[in-house]
């Protein structure tokens, strides 16, 4: 299988709406499965493309403050 064979199997795939889109409707499932899918594999290469998705990597120390012993 090449690579444009596996890019239309999944917008072939993701073409068939889920059960929230069905019920608006979609003029072109198949354009829609195509920008979703590309939208997708942007933020996949790009984790910083959609800021609110970024998942930061701190340790505790880094995000709680420490807890000073009683005098």
């Amino acid at each position: 299988m090449t690579h444009e064979q596996s890019d239309q199997d999944r917008v072939e795939s993701r073409a068939h709406l889920l059960p929230e889109e069905a019920a608006v409707g979609s003029d072109d499932p198949q354009a829609q499965a195509e920008a979703i899918l590309a939208e997708s594999d942007l933020r996949e290469a790009d984790q910083g493309a959609a800021p609110d998705t970024v998942l930061e990597h701190r340790t505790s120390e880094q995000t709680v403050p420490p807890i000073e012993p009683p005098d």
